[in-house]
């Protein structure tokens, strides 16, 4: 609300109609609004990516853990092959 009354005052002090100030302070918050990210939103997005990465993790846990069993496999079997 500060700013959008400091913009509106520098508006109106460089002779900009009241009209058209009001339109360019309305049009500054709707983009605002619409384009910008609020803390609400990047502590959203964080909460998120937190919770992919954990996912991520886990799998990639558990993929290591099949190739790690793959490879043992592929060793005892070549163990027992050769005698």
């Amino acid at each position: 609300m500060k700013l959008e009354m400091a913009l509106y005052k520098a508006l109106v002090a460089a002779n900009v109609s009241e009209e058209n100030a009001t339109a360019v302070i309305d049009a500054l918050e709707e983009e605002m609004s619409s384009v910008l990210a609020t803390k609400a939103d990047i502590s959203a997005l964080r909460t998120e990516m937190s919770a992919m990465s954990a996912k991520l993790e886990l799998r990639f846990t558990q993929l290591i853990g099949v190739i790690g069993t793959a490879i043992l496999g592929m060793i005892f079997a070549g163990f027992k092959y050769m005698t």
